[in-house]
């Protein structure tokens, strides 16, 4: 059976009671129903009871019988659906002015529907709109007035003192009492809905959240990878050529020197450690958080960096101006990785070189990456893929870049500006 979430208000404001069944919304249906037509039977137990008492002569006469069957009429009405409220208010403002006229000569009359004119008031001010329920009180306030002006000897028209005392208790104080559930149902419905919609939400910025964090890890694993795995695939394609260079006759020429095989192989070595440092660091910033998580390479490492890239074959030089110690955290790891995935993309694509310039200024940080490009071919598959991933992380922090070939059509540059200005470290 499907389950609902309601919600109380406590003195801590709202909270949630925890699902409930959906069939308990009909079992408080049938409660409520039965409540309405028990608080119908007592008024007209304790109307007629009125009756009984303060008229002896009430079955004698047959103004006596139409009396009590017009107050229980009105009386069982309290159980009609809310949406007839106002036509029972009136019905019991009517009987106000009938039941002195009915029973003027049987005996002391106080009223025939006293109980049942309380909960006719409380029932229109709560469940009634703001105009009908408004008539209704004014016509419950009439028919007060006119049934207290009918019973002889009782008051007198200059006593309007008693009136309105009768008016405030009878009619008008259950309709206020009504109108402000009916303010305070409004209210905490409100709230319920505020609180739904918080939690809506709540849900969906989880949902950004976690969509923007894989997209985080997906960044930060190609990166990674894609820089190793590539000078891997460099140094194992090199020593694949060398190896099968060594197996050719002496005749046929010069055989490689085995030395070159250890170097390409070592490199790949060095490169696969490299990559699993840099996993093993990102899988403890995920599983640490940013308290406690080992540190991040950075502007710093850039040394490091480079020294892998020139290991497999790219000739690479690193320029700084201006003081990068003090670039944030943050920033100082996006821009570092910035450098990475350009450098990678130069190793696959570009030609023999590339330089890595890091201008530190005033208001911000100008990164470029330049590199030969292979036969004036721009970086197509995984490096497009790389460029939007630099984009990506530049974008995070308000960046600009700006990518492409230059005018001759023999270098590709990368060109990352990223603001600093009021950005906390």
């Amino acid at each position: 059976m499907p389950e609902a979430v309601g919600f109380e208000v406590g003195r801590g404001g709202l909270t949630e009671r925890g699902p409930c069944q959906a069939g308990g919304v009909l079992d408080t249906a049938v409660v409520l129903r039965r409540q309405s037509l028990a608080v119908a039977g007592f008024c007209a137990v304790a109307d007629v009871g009125v009756l009984v008492v303060l008229c002896p002569g009430l079955w004698s006469a047959p103004v006596g019988w139409v009396a009590v069957a017009l107050t229980v009429l009105v009386d069982l009405a309290l159980a009609a659906p809310a949406r007839l409220s106002g036509v029972v208010a009136v019905g019991h403002a009517v009987l106000q002015v009938v039941g002195p006229a009915l029973l003027s000569g049987v005996g002391p009359y106080r009223g025939s529907n006293e109980a049942g004119l309380l909960v006719a008031g409380y029932r229109v001010g709560a469940w009634s709109g703001r105009w009908e329920s408004t008539v209704a009180m004014a016509a419950l306030a009439a028919g007060v007035v006119g049934g207290r002006l009918l019973q002889p000897g009782r008051y007198l028209l200059t006593d309007w003192r008693m009136i309105a005392l009768d008016v405030l208790a009878s009619a008008l104080l259950p309709w206020l009492v009504g109108r402000n559930t009916t303010t305070r149902r409004g209210h905490l419905a409100e709230l319920e809905q505020r609180e739904s919609r918080r939690r809506a939400e709540e849900r969906a910025a989880i949902s950004r959240a976690v969509a923007e964090e894989r997209t985080a890890i997906a960044r930060d694993l190609h990166d990674v990878i894609s820089h190793h795995v590539s000078a891997i695939g460099v140094h194992a394609g090199a020593a694949r050529l060398a190896l099968s260079d060594s197996t050719v006759p002496v005749n046929a020429g010069p055989v490689v020197p085995e030395s070159t095989v250890r170097r390409s192989l070592s490199a790949v070595e060095t490169a696969s450690r490299s990559a699993m440092v840099d996993l093993r660091r990102l899988l403890d910033l995920l599983q640490r958080g940013d308290d406690g998580a080992v540190r991040q390479p950075g502007l710093d490492d850039l040394d490091d960096l480079v020294a892998g890239i020139r290991a497999a074959g790219l000739s690479t030089r690193v320029v700084t101006a201006g003081p990068i110690g003090d670039v944030p955290p943050s920033v100082d790891v996006a821009l570092y990785r910035v450098v990475q995935e350009a450098l990678t993309n130069a190793l696959r694509h570009g030609g023999g070189s590339a330089e890595v310039v890091v201008r530190r200024r005033p208001g911000d940080v100008v990164l470029t990456v330049t590199n030969d490009t292979a036969d004036g071919q721009a970086p197509t598959g995984g490096g497009r893929r790389g460029l939007a991933g630099i984009r990506q992380r530049a974008a995070l922090f308000g960046g600009e870049v700006d990518c492409g070939p230059t005018p001759d059509g023999l270098r590709w540059t990368v060109r990352v500006t990223v603001p600093l200005e009021n950005r906390e470290s």
